[in-house]
């Protein structure tokens, strides 16, 4: 069978076009734009007989990331299986507002870093930072720390809930990405939610629980004048907002994701405010 006729099998069975694409490219060992520019090729019949195999699970719903294992976030390759939630594209939002308001040489904290992605790429573009990240499973820390043994980049890492590992230490920034899905939520039947960790998507009946936790415990861990930052889901600008207000956090602000949802909220910390909450 020629690649066009590989492909074209894949697409009959359900498989997206541009997902049997990247399938076949990584079972022959090469690039997409190879694949486009000789459709006529033969590929050989162990590379044929694992992109089938892919293309079926793919098309059962198994998500595309954990088939290739791995996926591409904020320029980095990442290794990635179901011990973890799959990196997203709107979390490169936050990984941009900590590089935004990280200081020279300061000391950054990822709170439930999965993957590592967001520790990773914070630590990937500033060298010059020292970057912590705490995880409570200990199957998703063995890929965060697999990831930062690949890609070369220092990161400390605590086997932990929150800040329960962290005693005193503070921070320059904190920044989070934790479960906040409601646990009767429609969408965790969807897409490729029913296949991830669900204790790295449920937080509580109104999704707010972790939230909490972390705006509530952040005070003892920031550095004066520190920023904690939170990624939340598309409805909960205004609820983590008052979160982080009734803490006592100043200069509150709600940034965009690409497609224009309310994505991140922050806050920054202020010592005399905090001695009145």
């Amino acid at each position: 069978m020629t690649v066009a006729e590989t492909l074209a099998a894949a697409v009959a069975q359900g498989v997206d076009a541009r997902e049997a694409r990247m399938l076949l490219a990584e079972a022959c060992g090469c690039n997409v734009v190879s694949l486009i520019a000789y459709p006529e090729r033969e590929p050989d019949s162990q590379a044929v007989e694992r992109f089938c195999t892919w293309a079926r699970r793919r098309a059962l719903g198994e998500p595309l990331a954990y088939i290739l294992g791995w996926r591409e976030f904020f320029g980095l390759r990442l290794l990635v299986g179901p011990e973890v939630l799959i990196p997203r594209s709107e979390t490169e939002l936050l990984v941009e507002r900590a590089l935004e308001k990280l200081p020279r040489s300061g000391l950054m904290l990822d709170l439930g870093t999965g993957s590592g992605a967001v520790a990773l790429a914070v630590g990937a573009a500033r060298t010059d930072a020292l970057i912590t990240a705490v995880e409570r499973s200990t199957d998703a820390i063995v890929v965060a720390m697999r990831n930062a043994l690949c890609l070369n980049i220092s990161v400390e890492f605590h086997l932990g809930s929150w800040f329960g590992t962290l005693r005193h230490r503070r921070f320059d920034v904190i920044a989070a990405n934790p479960p906040y899905v409601a646990e009767a939520d429609p969408h965790l039947g969807r897409g490729d939610l029913p296949h991830e960790p669900v204790e790295a998507l449920v937080s509580g009946l109104d999704g707010l629980d972790a939230l909490r936790e972390i705006s509530m415990g952040a005070r003892r861990h920031l550095r004066a004048g520190g920023w904690l930052l939170l990624e939340h889901g598309y409805n909960q600008a205004n609820d983590v907002s008052a979160l982080l207000e009734r803490q006592g956090f100043a200069e509150i602000s709600t940034w965009p994701d690409l497609a224009g949802i309310a994505r991140v909220t922050g806050g920054r910390y202020n010592p005399d405010k905090f001695t009145q909450v």
